[in-house]
């Protein structure tokens, strides 16, 4: 019998673009059909990452995805969002659904108009991303202190530190640093000057690294179509082998109910052509965004889709193929998709007390506050700090020197030398309690559904589709 080998399909970029002028992506915005949600449900002919671009511009604005059912076979796309606001309420505000509507329909080729970028009177760029500063990623082993030198080296070199953001993982360390000219302003655009930045960094970064350990340090000029932020930290990450030192757990193994770690279970439906990935993890904010991007990343098409829910608990499970048109036949490449999902999962747990910083920008400010960080024994395991107008604002979250919960007295201290431009709180956000405890506040009916079966993609994936397509109306002639 002869076996059925799935080929991609390779289309020219000119028809692609010709397709996308000819059928737009057409974005419907639900306010009716659910009373605690609203849908986003978007139909347009489909393109490798166009899953990913539409999960970023919902994340980019702080929403909160709930479910998704996602079909992609064929040319076309169909996707259904449940979107809350951070609180559990549903989108109400007009500009707020009119910038949703231009930013999903917006070419990626043409890219966004002034007008599609700006919602309710601001920008809406990715948060703290720059195309008029130069921006130095780094990567590298994570240490105490790595940071505040990091900070100071920009200062005495004269730079000033527009936004900087760093995830830290399984002693891997990767950030995105914007900067500019500090004294007189402007960007950083000549390349002797960028090349000297670049090469103390460097020295920085790669000053205590032990046997078989390395880092790297590439600083850029300013230019337009950088990757997103977050998505590049990913990006980062993975190519400093955070991912190799993730276990990967499957559904089979013994378990507390109440467990939130990360599962990743992956099969093959080999008469369909598809591999089948199942994810169980612990639910929180922008979970869908980091899945999508490790398997956009990685080269897999994602063809349907199901997440959702279940108290704290995530499930997600897709049915993919690699952009060469075939599924995971080997164990190494499931136990390496397998990790690439738990460490893209696991590598935003932000751990440690979480400080939020308001303050007046002045240069060296970051500088200073690392340096008081370092000297009384606080290491930070992530950063996301971008100014605003003539403000700093952001967050740390930070840590004893070894990895462990920080004395609150200690950080009380620290909060006291600083003055007061720091606030402590008391726990990390969790959008999921939140948002329910909101929605009961108002009257709103939760349905809660511990007691129910795990939903399946067989079961329930296609009746859902079918449902909703019928809304959509067709978009061929």
């Amino acid at each position: 019998m002869m076996e059925t080998v799935y080929r991609p399909c390779y289309v020219d970029s000119q028809l692609e673009l010709l397709i996308e002028r000819i059928y737009p992506p057409r974005v419907c915005i639900d306010n009716d059909t659910f009373k605690d949600c609203t849908l986003v449900k978007v139909d347009s002919a489909n393109k490798h990452g166009i899953l990913l671009e539409m999960v970023q511009v919902l994340t980019d604005l702080d929403l909160v995805i709930s479910k998704s059912y996602i079909s992609s076979d064929g040319g076309w796309f169909m996707d259904v969002f449940h979107v809350t606001d951070q609180l559990g309420n549903k989108l109400t505000d007009e500009s707020l659904i009119h910038y949703i509507q231009q930013a999903l329909c917006a070419n990626r080729r043409e890219g966004s108009s002034r007008t599609v970028r700006t919602c309710m009177g601001r920008e809406m760029l990715p948060r703290h991303m720059s195309s008029e500063h130069a921006a130095a990623e780094i990567i590298g082993t994570d240490r105490p202190g790595l940071l505040s030198e990091i900070f100071a080296v920009l200062v005495d070199l004269g730079c000033n530190i527009t936004a900087a953001l760093a995830w830290t993982h399984h002693k891997s360390a990767a950030s995105i640093i914007y900067i500019e000219e500090g004294w007189n302003g402007g960007a950083i655009k000549d390349v002797k000057r960028l090349a000297h930045v670049q090469e103390q960094l460097e020295n920085v970064v790669g000053a205590h690294n032990g046997l078989g350990e390395t880092s790297s340090v590439r600083l850029t000029a300013p230019s337009a179509g950088r990757t997103h932020n977050e998505r590049r930290l990913h990006q980062l990450m993975y190519a400093n082998g955070d991912y190799e030192q993730c276990r990967c757990r499957d559904d089979s193994e013994i378990c507390k109910k109440s467990c939130t770690r990360t599962h990743v279970r992956i099969e093959s439906c080999k008469e369909k052509g598809y591999s089948i990935i199942n994810v169980k993890s612990r639910d929180r904010s922008k979970l869908l965004f980091d899945t999508v991007c490790a398997l956009t990343d990685l080269q897999y098409i994602v063809f349907h889709a199901a997440v959702g829910s279940n108290g704290t608990v995530a499930y997600q499970e897709y049915f993919i193929r690699h952009k060469g048109g075939y599924i995971l036949d080997t164990e190494f490449e499931r136990n390496r998709l397998s990790q690439a999902l738990v460490a893209a999962i696991e590598r935003r747990a932000s751990h440690g007390v979480r400080l939020e910083l308001r303050a007046q920008n002045r240069m060296g400010l970051l500088s200073d506050l690392t340096r008081i960080f370092r000297e009384n024994g606080l290491s930070i395991s992530a950063i996301n700090i971008g100014t605003n107008g003539e403000r700093v604002v952001g967050s740390f979250y930070v840590m004893d020197a070894s990895g462990n919960d920080v004395d609150r007295q200690i950080v009380e201290l620290v909060i006291k030398e600083i003055g007061g431009s720091i606030s402590v709180v008391q726990e990390p956000p969790n959008w999921t309690a939140r948002a329910s405890s909101a929605r009961e506040k108002q009257g709103i009916e939760v349905t809660r559904i511990e007691d129910k079966p795990r939903f399946s993609l067989g079961n329930l994936l296609w009746s859902q589709l079918e449902r909703l397509s019928s809304n959509f109306g067709s978009i061929r002639p």
